[in-house]
């Protein structure tokens, strides 16, 4: 499937989509090798055990892959608030949690990034960056630890003093902190 009218994402997605398919056939032929290369494995052996180190994740818009002028933002977790589709245990409506945190109800919802500020002051970014959050959790869900870059100023509609929750922590975040899949007590 190789054509010039895909995007750059698209690209980047068929692109590991196929690297996937080595890897899986090295794995399948049981050859594959996360940890140092064995002593008798071939050059071919050598690359496809690298490219399958080197494999990431699933690509999205804001994963950093493409915007490389933009920073990333280092998130200890993420929410999404959706119409119809609010996370377990909030008990509000999806309007009564806009009202309560400040912001417009939108049809495609709000994300919440829960980062630092200025001397590591927990603060929760609230961003229209919905699609780039599902992108982040679809990654953390497969335990992958990315993080997404800094939105546009127009994608931030406010900042919260504070970790609004509930919130799904990232790998990195579970690791740091010891929680290992636990919830919080």
């Amino acid at each position: 499937m190789t054509s010039a009218r895909l995007s750059s994402l698209d690209y980047l997605r068929e692109i590991e989509r196929l690297a996937n398919q080595v890897r899986a056939a090295a794995s399948s032929e049981g050859w594959l090798s996360y940890d140092e290369d064995p002593g008798d494995a071939t050059a071919l052996q050598r690359s496809v055990n690298a490219l399958a180190r080197a494999l990431r994740h699933y690509h999205f818009e804001g994963d950093g892959c493409l915007e490389e002028d933009r920073p990333l933002v280092r998130l200890v977790g993420a929410c999404l608030l959706k119409p119809g589709a609010m996370p377990a245990g909030v008990e509000e409506g999806y309007e009564e949690v806009c009202a309560r945190i400040g912001v417009e109800p939108r049809p495609e919802g709000w994300a919440l990034w829960n980062t630092w500020g200025d001397g590591e002051l927990k603060v929760t970014m609230v961003v229209s960056a919905v699609e780039t959050t599902e992108g982040l959790l679809a990654n953390w869900s497969r335990g992958r630890a990315l993080d997404p870059v800094q939105p546009l100023p127009s994608q931030i509609a406010l900042v919260r003093h504070g970790w609004i929750g509930p919130m799904t922590f990232s790998p990195r975040a579970v690791s740091r902190t010891g929680l290992g899949g636990r919830p919080l007590s």
